[in-house]
């Protein structure tokens, strides 16, 4: 392909037509995905395994849940200087490095001794996790033409959205039939393949080789600084706040004033300086900016639910965390089978259009969850309720990730992915720390109103609590130990009560937030279906 010289009036000709080193571009897209479904599908298998790798390494459940924040917190490092580092090394080698980092370290992670030693390796393999999303949608958005984009992304979004939902499954499987090390264990196959394949398919396009052959720019140590302790204590805030009770704990309050003045002094900073390490003026952009929003938005929401849903059907109906994933899986299904036809739509409707399609599809979907959702809930009803919400989910992804894209130069491509990986994932920590405070607090709320019903002056809780003892007496117990056991089973089922209207109150806040992103739509402009990027 042509390469115009850099400052030439027309753009390279690969910029419009996509840069494929001479491969069949869907044999990349295949390639580079691999690594990611296998990043993704990791962390979500990896939550449902904490009670077992707790216990076999001798530690409570609360000491085990490091083996999570370690990963997020070097995970949310790498991901927003992704693009910094695949300018400086070249970005195959870069995607390269994190594959091989993210293989070693799950090994590492499989034969752990003790637990420092597992949330060191997870340390590492966070590390290299953070750079193989940013890096597949960068190659993506490089490979394929403008027209072609969505479809392309859409195989992208097959493994982000897909692997959340049958990690659970997948990861209570493995777990229960073998071992919880094998959960880091078969990563090491698929990665070494990942790196084969990597090697043999994938070339850094013209302009990324110029750049990683330019002379060497000075490193923003400054900026690198601010943002590893920022994004890393505010990691450990949100992961570990409910766990400490929030601000009542010193610990969370002092990370949390420390998180705070770090990224403001990261943003001020980034923003000044000629060869930042994040390129915070892309915020400049109103879809940029629109489309980060909106994809938090989005990570809350989809990672919030993926969190509730489970939950509710464990705590309050007694199902095995199997059969709760069982429950969840069938919805990854439904955007697999819904994401080519949104890809094939982005090139003939405006990607606006297709984001308030989905915000209103997901928001009405978890209002119906809201109104259908209770204790005598079978399989089928969590399968269609979940289903609903898959369909808003599909419909979401590649718009709002060809809104981030759009008009933006093929050299910031990068920098690009990496920032919108963050906040998907940053919405995916705070949705899993608001739906876990929320619930927990409007149980307290509904536990104290209905209890106020339980006074004896109240007619309609005395006939309750005669009739709950009645039945145990049926059954030959005394009358005195009868009495206790119908109020004790009346409190239980206050109990119950009180937490399924507080799980009911946070999908219908769920609900609220990605309505309230419609309201962002009239700040962006239009995306010309199939546009070429900007040249510069």
């Amino acid at each position: 392909m042509s390469d115009a010289p850099a400052g030439a009036a027309s753009p390279p000709s690969y910029f419009t037509t996509g840069w494929t080193g001479g491969q069949n571009p869907w044999v990349i897209a295949l390639v580079v995905t691999l690594a990611t479904f296998m990043e993704v599908l990791d962390t979500s298998i990896a939550n449902v395994s904490l009670p077992h790798i707790a216990g076999n390494l001798s530690v409570t459940q609360d000491e085990g849940t490091w083996v999570l924040t370690s990963y997020l917190v070097s995970n949310a490092v790498v991901l927003p200087m992704s693009g910094w580092f695949a300018s400086r090394i070249g970005r195959k080698r870069f995607y390269m490095i994190c594959v091989a980092i993210f293989t070693i370290s799950s090994l590492l992670c499989g034969l752990a001794p003790s637990l420092g030693t597992l949330v060191l390796f997870r340390v590492l393999q966070g590390v290299g996790g953070g750079g193989l999303a940013p890096s597949e949608q960068s190659i993506l958005a490089d490979t394929f033409p403008p027209a072609k984009r969505g479809v392309a992304f859409a195989v992208y979004g097959m493994a982000v959205v897909l692997a959340p939902a049958i990690g659970p499954t997948l990861g209570g499987y493995i777990t229960d039939t073998y071992s919880w090390r094998w959960v880091f264990l078969i990563n090491v196959p698929v990665g070494i393949v990942s790196l084969w394949l990597t090697h043999r398919v994938v070339t850094d396009p013209p302009h990324l080789q110029r750049a990683k052959d330019r002379p060497a720019e000075p490193v923003d140590f400054v900026g690198f600084g601010l943002l590893a302790v920022g994004l890393g204590t505010l990691e450990v805030v949100l992961d570990k706040g409910q766990e400490e009770n929030w601000f009542a704990s010193s610990m969370i309050t002092g990370f949390s004033l420390v998180a705070a003045a770090t990224l403001v002094s990261f943003v001020l900073w980034e923003w000044r300086q000629k060869h930042p390490i994040v390129e915070i003026q892309l915020f400049r952009n109103r879809n940029f900016a629109s489309a980060n929003v909106m994809m938090m938005t989005l990570g809350v929401a989809l990672y919030g639910s993926t969190v509730l849903l489970p939950q509710f059907l464990q705590v309050l109906l007694g199902w095995s965390a199997q059969q709760a994933g069982m429950a969840l899986s069938p919805g990854g299904f439904v955007v697999i089978a819904f994401l080519p036809l949104v890809g094939t739509l982005i090139n003939r409707v405006d990607a606006r259009f297709l984001v308030a399609f989905g915000f209103v599809v997901l928001s009405l979907s978890m209002f119906y969850m809201a109104k259908h959702l209770q204790t005598g809930i079978d399989f089928h009803e969590a399968v269609k309720l979940r289903a609903f919400q898959s369909v808003g989910l599909a419909f979401l992804f590649v718009p709002i990730n060809t809104l981030v894209f759009a008009g933006m130069p093929p050299q910031k491509s990068n920098a690009i992915s990496g920032i919108v990986n963050l906040s998907r994932n940053m919405g995916g920590d705070i949705g899993i720390a608001f739906v876990t405070t929320f619930v927990a607090r409007r149980s307290q709320f509904h536990q104290s109103r209905l209890a106020s019903h339980t006074s004896l002056y109240d007619p309609g809780f005395v006939a309750a609590a005669r009739s709950a003892a009645h039945v145990f007496e049926r059954f030959g117990t005394a009358s005195a130990d009868a009495a206790h056991r119908g109020l004790a089973l009346l409190y239980r089922q206050l109990q119950q009560q009180a937490a399924t209207l507080a799980y009911l109150d946070a999908i219908k806040a769920l609900a609220i937030a990605t309505a309230a992103m419609l309201l962002l739509l009239p700040f962006t402009r239009r995306v010309q279906p199939g546009a070429a990027p900007a040249a510069h």
